[in-house]
C-alpha cells in the first residue's frame, strides 16, 4: 500500500488544483494509495508508525524539502525504535512529490521534477540506498549549515577548530543547489561519509589552521560534534533548526529512496 503525506500547507485551497492533477495521474499510473493530511494536532512520527505497523510499502512526502526532513526522520526514528526491539524493521522505499518549484532542492538534487512528473518517477521505482545523517535526535539527508562566528568544531577526542570570523559551515551528505559547497567538488551520499565544508571571508586575522591562513577548507568524517557560543542554531536539510551542541553521525542503517534519473551523484 502507498501511503501519502501531505504537508499541512497543502491544506490552502490555491493547492488544490494542483493536487488534484497529481492525484489524477496518480490513478492513471495504478498508485492509488491512503491520503494523511497532516495538520497542527497531528503528529507525523505517530502517523508514519502506525502506517509501517499497518503494512505501508511506500511512505510518499508530498511537499517540500521540510516535508521531505519530517518524513524521513520519523521514517528514521520508526526504524530505530524497531532495531531496539524484537528485530529491524525492513526499509521501507521513501517517495517524494514535490509541490511548486520553491524550497524543493532536495527533490532536485534526486532527479525528481515537480507534481504531475514526480509521479512518473514514483512508478519507475528506481531505488537507491542513500546515506542518512543524524543530528542529535533529528536527522537529514541533505546537509546541515550553521553561521561560523563562535562556532567551535570537535573532530575526535584531540582536535578541535574554533572559528572567531564571519562565514559558513556546511556538514554536506548530499550536495543541493541551495547548499555553499566547494566549487566542481563532488559529494557522494552512499559511500558512508561527511564532508565539512567551511569557509570564511578573507580578512586580517581569519581562521588559521595549522599555521596557514585560509578562505576554504574541507574535510571528510564520519562524526563530528558542532558548539556555539552565540546561540545560533543548527539548519538541517535547510529547514528545521536544532540547538547546538550537536553530535552529528551517518547511520549505519542506509534510506531507501525512489530516484530520478537526473540525479546529481
Amino acid at each position: 500500500m502507498h501511503v501519502y503525506i501531505y504537508d499541512s500547507f497543502l491544506n490552502h485551497k490555491k493547492y488544490g488544483g494542483t493536487l488534484a492533477r497529481v492525484e489524477t495521474r496518480l490513478t492513471d499510473l495504478g498508485l492509488n494509495g491512503k491520503i494523511s493530511r497532516l495538520g497542527v494536532m497531528k503528529n507525523i512520527q505517530n502517523t508514519v508508525e502506525n502506517e509501517l505497523k499497518r503494512g505501508a510499502k511506500t511512505i510518499i512526502a508530498v511537499g517540500n524539502d521540510r516535508t521531505v526532513n519530517q518524513v524521513i526522520s520519523a521514517i528514521a526514528g520508526a526504524s530505530q525504535i524497531s532495531s531496539a526491539g524484537s528485530g529491524a524493521r525492513r526499509s521501507v522505499p521513501l517517495g517524494i512529490i514535490p509541490i511548486g518549484k520553491d524550497d524543493n532542492f532536495i527533490a532536485n538534487s534526486l532527479g525528481i521534477s515537480p507534481e504531475e512528473e514526480a509521479c512518473d518517477i514514483l512508478s519507475g521505482r528506481r531505488i537507491e540506498k542513500l546515506d542518512l545523517a543524524r543530528a542529535n535526535d533529528s536527522f537529514f539527508l541533505s546537509g546541515a549549515f550553521i553561521s561560523s562566528v563562535g562556532t567551535v568544531i570537535e573532530m575526535g577526542k584531540t582536535y578541535s577548530i574554533e572559528i572567531l570570523d564571519e562565514g559558513d559551515i556546511n556538514v554536506i551528505n548530499m550536495a543541493a543547489a541551495n547548499q555553499l559547497k566547494p566549487a566542481n567538488a563532488k559529494f557522494n551520499p552512499q559511500d558512508g561519509i561527511l564532508e565539512l565544508f567551511i569557509r570564511v571571508k578573507k580578512k586580517k586575522g581569519f581562521l588559521k589552521l595549522s599555521g596557514a591562513e585560509i578562505g576554504e577548507s574541507i574535510f571528510s568524517l564520519k562524526e563530528l560534534t558542532i558548539h556555539n557560543n552565540k546561540n545560533r542554531p543548527l539548519i538541517l536539510d535547510g529547514s528545521v533548526e536544532i540547538p547546538t551542541p550537536a553530535r552529528i553521525s551517518v547511520l549505519k542503517q542506509k534510506l531507501s529512496i525512489i530516484v530520478g534519473k537526473e540525479r546529481s551523484f
